[in-house]
């Protein structure tokens, strides 16, 4: 089946049943070293994860690494420009789970980018991205422990999908001719709108399908978390692009409340259940009232369609979800991409899952790890329903390859979601449990060394880092 891979001979393959792994004791796991630093933080990863799984079950659990190729380290090995070898996908298709450090996006000629590449391939829709700090961890941020989010961004569609003609192409100008002088002028709310002669041209889709797939594991995500924390937020930028990130919303929200409706209440439904609850003689308007800015100001027949709402609320649920009900529920509710940004700053303890669209979330998920310490701290998974790849978040660094120095907690913490994926908690939370020991120590790689107060004289290597890790499971 490989031409130049050899699988290990002993182990199992994990297989998937309704979108969710069975595991044996003994997996077996395709790892891709990664370019640059990948180097120092795998050797450094793969002691740290033996050990936590050593430590927590002894001999009944041993994962089994199968080393595979991906970046420049394939391209030795198979040929020029062979970033990605047929050996490899065979390898993660036939074992589902894998993780890998960084890998270099060609240059020249090859895949646009081997990341995005491995996510369609494989149709890893759910791009999982946890932000949560471990105490010491320099910050810029005054209150950097309030946050502890979890970024579901999209993998699969919107501008990610890579559609897009330059300027000048030969079907650039075709596209941008048909838009300007057929399907621009037969749709009335854009007006003499026209796009520039000389424009590129990219496409933007985004499906109710995928997006709904999106929601319905960050909701599955949030019943698995504890109360305080079941919320699942819907980021998008609807009030522009209704079509699209504005349809996300709404079918988001058509998710909930049909799928998990016994599970979910909206952001708007526990407005009316709780102005209910206040005031049980309250009038459908006086409630639609409360609910609505600027309701005084709406036409009769907007006002109606609210008041219904109001009505079609608690005809429906208020007998699962009023009284007070609707408190022990999922909450779903909408922000806008651009408040979220600095909603996650001025009021971080308020989220806990996010739900996005692909750049969006690329955006947001780094933003909201540069509060937690960087992408050197960022763990990433993306998941599919039959495949999952654990990843670190951050570039390769060549300039410091091989130089034992480059902090592997990216990689590490990938490694925690991996385990947690597995069903593996005991050894995922001996490795949390190691790296905050680790960091309150202020036993740190360089780049935590530098920014603490007092910075970190000497600071650890990789390797020691690893060491120090392991030596705070107990």
């Amino acid at each position: 089946m490989y031409e130049k891979l050899t699988p290990p001979t002993t182990g199992s393959k994990i297989t998937f049943k309704d979108g969710q792994p069975i595991v044996p004791d003994e997996p077996i796991i395709p790892f891709i070293r990664g370019d640059g630093t990948g180097v120092d933080i795998w050797p450094a990863t793969e002691k740290v994860i033996n050990a936590a799984v050593k430590t927590a079950y002894g001999d009944k659990r041993k994962i089994n690494w199968f080393k595979v190729y991906a970046g420049d380290e394939a391209c030795d090995l198979y040929g020029t420009y062979q970033y990605l070898p047929e050996d490899t996908l065979n390898a993660i298709a036939e074992y589902g789970v894998a993780i890998k450090g960084p890998l270099t996006t060609p240059v020249g000629g090859g895949i646009r980018s081997l990341n995005v590449a491995l996510r369609q391939i494989f149709n890893l829709y759910a791009c999982v991205r946890p932000c949560r700090y471990y105490p010491g961890t320099p910050s810029p941020h005054k209150t950097p422990e309030k946050l502890d989010v979890i970024v579901y961004r999209e993998n699969t569609e919107d501008i990610y999908l890579g559609i897009e003609w330059r300027q000048g192409d030969e079907i650039a100008d075709k596209l941008i001719h048909l838009l300007n002088t057929d399907l621009i002028p037969a749709t009335p709310e854009h007006g003499k709108k026209q796009i520039p002669l000389d424009s590129g041209i990219g496409i933007k889709p985004i499906s109710k399908t995928g997006s709904q797939r999106l929601v319905r594991r960050a909701i599955q995500h949030a019943l698995r978390l504890p109360k305080s924390k079941q919320q699942v937020t819907l980021v998008h930028k609807g009030n522009i692009m209704k079509y699209t990130e504005g349809a996300f919303r709404d079918w988001g929200y058509e998710l909930a409340t049909t799928e998990f409706r016994a599970e979910c209440v909206t952001e708007r439904e526990s407005w009316i259940l709780g102005n209910k609850e206040a005031n049980p003689e309250i009038a459908l308007e006086e409630n639609a009232r409360k609910i609505e800015p600027g309701y005084n100001s709406l036409t009769p027949e907007k006002q109606e369609q609210v008041c219904q709402e109001v009505k079609k609320v608690l005809d429906t649920i208020w007998e699962t979800h009023g009284n007070g009900q609707w408190k022990d529920k999922i909450m779903v509710n909408d922000r806008i991409a651009d408040s979220i940004f600095q909603q996650i700053q001025t009021r971080p303890d308020e989220y806990s899952i996010l739900a996005t669209m692909n750049l969006n979330g690329d955006y947001l998920s780094d933003a909201a790890a540069a509060i937690v310490g960087g992408l050197g701290m960022g763990p990433g998974a993306n998941i599919g329903d039959d495949c999952a790849i654990f990843e670190a978040t951050h570039g390769t660094a060549p300039k410091h390859a091989g130089l034992d120095r480059i902090n592997p907690g990216s990689v590490i913490l990938s490694g925690v979601m991996m385990l947690e994926y597995l069903g593996w908690q005991e050894a995922a939370k001996l490795i949390q449990k190691g790296i905050a020991g680790a960091i309150a120590n202020r036993q740190v790689t360089y780049d935590l060394a530098r920014l603490m107060n007092p910075p970190v004289e000497p600071p650890l290597k990789c390797s020691e880092f690893a060491r120090a890790i392991v030596d705070h499971f107990v």
